[in-house]
Formats: C-alpha cells, structure tokens, sequence
C-alpha cells in the first residue's frame, strides 16, 4: 500500500489536530491557568531596557563615531585619487590603490569587532533583564495562581497578556 506525500501530510495534520484537541481537553478539565508575556516588548518598554540603551549607546557613542570619520577620510582618499589619477605615474597610483584597499581592510575589520562587540555587550544586558523578567514572571505566576505562562504566542487574548503587570512589575523594582 504506497501512500502519497500529500497524504502523510493529511495523516500528521489529522495527528496533531487530535493532540491539540486532547491537549486543550485536558487543560479545560485540569483547570488550568494560561498567561502571556510578550519579552521583546518587556525587552523594548522597561525601564531597565531604556537604561541598557542608554548604557550601550554611551558605550559604543566614540568607537561609533571613528568609524565614521574612517570611512569619511578613505571616501575622500579614493575621490581625491580618481581625480589625480590621471597626472600620476603608474607606481604611485598603484602605491596609493594599495594604500587605500589596507585602510579599507583594516576598516572592515573593525566594523566587524564593532559588531561583534556590540552584539555580545547586547545579549549580555539582555540577559540581566531576562535574569530579572523571569523573577517578576515566578512572581505573578504564583500571586496569580498560574500555571504555565507562555512567551510569545501566536494569539493570545489580551485577557491572558499579563506583558503590561511584568513591566509595571520590573519599573516598580530599583
């Protein structure tokens, strides 16, 4: 008996619509307390997130900034060099091209560390905050009598979203 692909798509959305029936039976018959937390927006609206913010960007403002002159400064080499080109000799047009590709290597290059850095300092706070969100969440979870809280659901009703009280909740905590 040969079953076609279509079909065994047929047979796992038949299986999984059944788990998700018996799954949300036995929530209905257990009792069971469902809430919602959206963390990019505890991420993006806490205060604790604004002030990562602002931490970072004091951090990362100067580095920021010499980049940008950097590239400023190869920009107005590489222009200045087409427009002399033509009255250099060959050497020392090929010296400058050089000269100009290492500046731009070693600019790539710290871009990349100014990236790399900035990301991990990122996912460093983020994971203070998350440390703190995840207390708050214990918290509310037991105050409320909750048994599960799931993060970032696909629907939720906005009765269930408790995303507002775990900010309130952080703001609340110096």
């Amino acid at each position: 008996m040969k079953l076609h692909f279509s079909r065994w798509i047929q047979v796992g959305l038949a299986i999984a619509f059944l788990a998700f029936l018996s799954a949300k039976a036995f929530a209905q018959d257990a009792g069971t307390r469902v809430a919602v937390v959206n963390s990019e927006k505890v991420f993006n609206e806490s205060n604790l997130a604004k002030a990562m913010q602002t931490r970072l960007q004091n951090e990362f403002t100067k580095r920021q900034k010499e980049l940008r002159d950097s590239a400023q400064k190869i920009q107005t080499a590489a222009e200045k060099l087409d427009r002399d080109s033509a009255v250099m000799s060959e050497v020392e047009r090929v010296r400058r091209q050089r000269e100009l590709a290492d500046q731009d290597r070693e600019l790539q290059r710290k871009q990349r560390e100014f990236t790399e850095d900035l990301n991990q300092r990122t996912l460093e706070e983020r994971a203070k905050i998350a440390e703190k969100a995840n207390a708050v969440l214990r918290q509310i979870a037991e105050q409320r009598k909750l048994d599960i809280i799931v993060q970032e659901a696909a629907f939720a009703s906005p009765k269930a979203d408790i995303t507002d009280d775990v900010i309130k909740t952080l703001n609340s905590h110096k």
